[in-house]
């Protein structure tokens, strides 16, 4: 039986890992794709000591993401609510819905901070009222808004 081979990735595999990994393959599987295709590198001291240091970096990128994000968090639960204009019609009934886009719009015009409407999660809004929004601005940081449809 042969033995394994240590190759740290350089690349994502699927289902072997992620680019920084150090794995461990058969040494054909090293042979003759990943070395060739500079998937994957062989494990020394020097390249493990890079790894640990991407890391690292990666690790505080990461943090200062979130240090950015708890701000615009401060600043969107302080300006309280946003308020989203729509054509009424009979009933308090709105024409049309509101949008995780109309939601950004209204955030950008009122703080003046940039918030990516992928990141909305809005109820089905199809009357006047106060409804509540949740915003993702980081995968540890969730910043609740309240949303009052008022007609134009």
């Amino acid at each position: 039986m042969a033995k394994r081979v240590q190759l740290v990735l350089n690349q994502d595999v699927m289902k072997l890992g992620k680019s920084g990994d150090l794995v461990e393959v058969a040494p054909g599987y090293a042979r003759n794709y990943l070395l060739p295709k500079n998937i994957a590198v062989h494990a020394t001291a020097g390249i493990l000591k890079q790894v640990e240091r991407r890391r690292e970096l990666e690790r505080q990128r990461q943090e200062e993401l979130k240090q950015q994000a708890i701000g615009q968090k401060a600043i969107l639960e302080k300006a309280a609510s946003f308020s989203i204009a729509k054509q009424v019609g009979e009933g308090e009934a709105i024409f049309g819905t509101v949008t995780t886009q109309d939601v950004a719009d209204a955030i950008q015009a009122a703080t003046n901070q940039e918030v990516d409407r992928r990141g909305i999660t809005i109820p089905d809004i199809s009357k006047l009222g106060t409804y509540t929004a949740e915003i993702k601005l980081h995968s540890e940081v969730t910043a609740q808004v309240e949303i009052k449809v008022v007609p134009s």
